[in-house]
């Protein structure tokens, strides 16, 4: 019977877990994850803040998912060393495997900052926990410093909106939610944002903190209650590059999840996947992304051989009740239209679609986005349908009968 070892409790760990259980039922499983929590969903924990998430909807599967599938857990628990053959606890306990997956995800990274160590009231938005305390100090008018301008900063922004808090962000950036909008997108969601009374400071970075203030590099002084620290995120491959695994900005696999040691796979946002849309390797740090290279991993752990193909950057996500779908590349000749707070980017290069940015109305993204992931010829479409409204009938007879199994024929 295998053991199998999981680092991890999140996306990637329960991909792993089902991809396991598909191809072997007996073999024993173990998770081991630094966090106390039944596996949750960490995108929720904005909205859980916000109060539109109760602690029962948090879990990311169903309280009995590691009792039916045999799952042994330690949670509160920290890998410090993988071995050969084995993986070394903090409380010294070390368990055998014969296959592991390490689903370590990534870590808040916070730059050294002058005076950050006087600030009693920071926080990361990271985790359940970090937010259950964030929770607690907020309440209507709590002036709110968040520095960062991303994804994780802005989400952290909208919850607080709803608790009626004071906000300020704070980037270095000249435009907010740089990975996954252009420069006019970027506008139109600012000032949305802005809009709903959210301040923005951009193109500046924190000089030195006090307690409840921080003094800007361009001269300017924010007074704070509470600091909420968002400037980005760093994979976790310590585990495996000190193993003498093969890591660059993230945990370096084959396209069966399977890294440079033997017997040890990766999956998750601590992993470099290769992104069709861009030809290049990078971090694909997206939930589903994680499931599926578990998913994928868990088979071939298991003895089934399974590749995870046709990856690209994609996100679906709003602030504030504007919604963005994107994903892709922004490399290429670009087609833009925009009315209002609707704004619609499609990007093509060599024939085919290799990115889009949709802002307000999302309809039909999966269209846009199977354009991409199948790498279809333009040439095979309407390509003013594919502007404007796209739908099953711009593709040519052949390629309909072939995408719907023959329902056109």
């Amino acid at each position: 019977m295998k053991k199998y070892v999981i680092i991890g409790n999140s996306a990637a760990a329960i991909g792993t877990v089902q991809g396991i259980r598909e191809v072997d039922k007996d073999g024993s499983i173990t998770i081991i994850s630094d966090e106390k929590h039944h596996t949750y969903s960490r995108p929720l924990i904005s909205y859980w803040l916000e109060g539109k998430v109760e602690d029962k909807n948090m879990y990311y599967r169903e309280k009995d998912f590691y009792k039916k599938n045999n799952v042994e857990t330690k949670l509160g628990k920290r890998v410090t060393k993988i071995n050969n053959s084995s993986v070394v606890l903090d409380d010294g306990e070390e368990l055998q495997y014969d296959k592991l997956m390490v689903a370590t995800g990534s870590k808040p990274f916070v730059p050294p900052m002058e005076g950050l160590d006087k600030v009693k009231n920071k926080f990361t938005f990271m985790t359940w926990d970090s937010v259950k305390e964030i929770r607690k100090k907020v309440k209507k008018d709590t002036k709110v410093l968040i520095i960062g301008a991303g994804l994780i900063g802005l989400k952290a922004a909208e919850a607080l909106y709803h608790l009626e808090a004071d906000i300020t962000v704070v980037d270095l950036a000249d435009r907010i939610l740089p990975s996954i909008l252009d420069v006019k997108a970027g506008q139109i969601m600012q000032k949305w944002i802005e809009d709903k009374g959210t301040k923005f400071i951009l193109g500046t970075s924190a000089e030195k903190f006090e307690e409840k203030s921080v003094l800007l590099k361009n001269g300017e002084t924010v007074d704070f209650d509470l600091l909420i620290l968002a400037v980005g995120v760093r994979p976790n491959t310590e585990l495996v590059a000190e193993a003498g695994g093969k890591v660059n900005r993230g945990i370096v696999t084959d396209l069966t999840q399977l890294t440079s040691l033997p017997n040890v796979y990766a999956a998750g946002d601590c992993t470099e996947s290769y992104d069709i849309s861009s030809d290049t390797e990078k971090i694909l740090a997206l939930l589903p992304n994680a499931f599926m290279q578990g998913e994928v991993a868990g088979k071939n752990m298991a003895g089934k051989e399974t590749y995870y193909l046709n990856a690209i950057p994609m996100n679906a996500i709003g602030f504030y009740g504007l919604h963005i779908i994107s994903a892709g590349s922004y490399d290429g000749e670009e087609f833009v239209q925009t009315e209002g707070s609707n704004y619609k980017k499609l990007v093509f290069r060599d024939g085919t679609l290799k990115g889009y940015i949709l802002m307000g109305d999302i309809a039909r993204a999966g269209i846009y986005t199977s354009l991409i992931k199948e790498q279809i010829p333009l040439d095979t479409v309407d390509m003013e349908v594919l502007k404007n409204k796209p739908q099953m009938l711009m593709f040519g007879k052949a390629r309909r009968e072939e995408k719907l199994a023959g329902i056109y024929r």
